[in-house]
Parts: C-alpha cells; structure tokens; sequence
C-alpha cells in the first residue's frame, strides 16, 4: 500500500514522505489516525504543501541545532501541577505543558511532538526530557515541577 505521511512516524519517515507499507498497518493504524493519507496523483499535490509546513517549523541546519540546544541547557523550566500531600500530581505533565514552560521561561519555542518523555512525569522535583532538535542533535531540557 503507498501512502503519503502527514505526521513525523518513527522508523517509516517524515511528513510528505511516500511510503510503502503492508495493507494492514496502513488500513489499521495509520489512516484512522490521521499520520498518512492514501497516495494518488492528486494528493501527490498535496507532498509540497506538507514539505513547505514542515520546513517552516523545522529547525533547519546542524548549527541552528546545536545553538537551540545550547540555549536549553542553561534554562530553569518550572511547571506548575495540582498534587497531593504526598508530591504525587493529579495527573501528568504532558509535551505541551512543556513545551510552553519552555517559551515562557525565554527558551525557543519548540514543537511538542519533539519532546520524548520516556517515563510519564507524575511527580513533584527535577526531572530531565530529551528534546529531538535534528536528526543528529538532542537537547536535554531541566525541568522541575512545581
């Protein structure tokens, strides 16, 4: 089956990518969930619309990378959350709550789908999230929840 991805797919590609996948996953998995569409000659069209949004939040070249992650090393992020008594929080810090801490603490502002948390935040402290820049860079964000 081909397909065009709308959304960044780990370990098949990038969004305006053409792909080639097994039936099932794409019928089951990637269509229903909005990361591609199916591929024809119109919708080909639509590869340079989807490669021109994309350049345009993306972080260009290996040295605007290593600049951002620079500059999120030295950042303090504080994410306020509801918790109980214990320190445990009601709930999560999600991507996006970061993601704004971030632009708000004087950082760049990054896209949320960028941010890999590994373990889901439920607690109160200093935690650290990896933030994919580029391909070959990482940066690493400090943050403590509040």
């Amino acid at each position: 089956m081909k397909l065009i991805l709308t959304q960044q797919v780990a370990g098949l590609g990038a969004p305006g990518d053409v792909v080639e996948v097994k039936d099932g996953y794409g019928r089951n998995y990637l269509v229903p969930r909005g990361f591609a569409i199916q591929w024809s000659k119109g919708a080909e069209k639509q590869i340079a619309v989807i490669k021109k949004a994309r350049a345009a939040r993306e972080i260009a070249t290996l040295d605007q990378a290593k600049e951002v992650a620079d500059s999120l090393k030295g950042l303090k992020v504080v994410v306020k959350a509801q918790s109980g008594k214990s320190g445990r929080l009601f709930g999560a810090v999600t991507a996006g709550d970061i993601a704004e801490a971030v632009k708000t603490a004087g950082g760049p502002d990054l896209d949320k789908r960028r941010i890999e948390i590994t373990n889901p935040i439920k607690t109160t402290g200093a935690h650290q999230v990896t933030v994919r820049l580029h391909p070959e860079v990482s940066g690493t964000v400090s943050l403590n929840v509040a």
